[in-house]
């Protein structure tokens, strides 16, 4: 079985921010296999099992806050029994343009603070990530206050379709493998 976590913070007031993109990919996942997310008190998470091809996935929604998502993702490996490399971590990234998709096999948290709960509580950095690119904040606004801010009308469209692309890079992932995947998903953005 596959694990595809998105990362976010529960409540209604982080619905739609930046910061939750990993929570917006996850349920635009549900969305697409016609399913529901089922709270499970044990794993501190909302998960549904889906399948996409002949390969089981369970999609999963932390509901710890972002700094303890690792609290989560590690009672739903040990759980489940899910291999690292078996785990696919979905996150924002402030390096990345916006728009941009970025899959890697393993690294560091790159300075994201659920990623470095993940890889802490995991003792490993060896599990997969989907970095998707949510833009840099201008000068006047800081990076802690800009993740936590709502896409702007100007960038729905361009929202939408990244969405659609991180769900298809999931489903890549999870059938075809991450090399292959990072193949099709990290290419720079054709210029709009």
């Amino acid at each position: 079985m596959k694990l595809i976590v998105g990362l976010g913070n529960p409540g209604i007031i982080y619905a739609n921010s930046r910061h939750n993109i990993g929570f917006q990919v996850v349920k635009s996942l549900v969305r697409k296999q016609n399913c529901a997310l089922k709270r499970d008190k044990f794993t501190l998470a909302l998960s549904a099992k889906i399948k996409a091809g002949n390969q089981n996935i369970l999609l999963a929604l932390p509901l710890t806050f972002m700094n303890l998502s690792g609290l989560s993702v590690k009672a739903l490996v040990e759980k489940y029994k899910i291999d690292l490399q078996d785990l696919l971590v979905v996150c924002d990234d402030l390096d990345l343009e916006f728009g941009r998709l970025k899959l890697r096999a393993r690294g560091s948290s790159g300075g994201h603070r659920g990623l470095e709960s993940i890889i802490d509580t995991l003792a490993s950095e060896e599990f997969c990530r989907l970095r998707i690119g949510i833009g840099r904040p201008h000068a006047k606004i800081g990076a802690s206050r800009f993740v936590l801010t709502r896409f702007k009308r100007s960038e729905k469209q361009k929202l939408n379709e990244m969405l659609s692309d991180a769900c298809g890079c999931c489903l890549a992932w999870a059938a075809q493998g991450v090399e292959k995947t990072m193949n099709l998903f990290n290419r720079k953005l054709r210029p709009s």
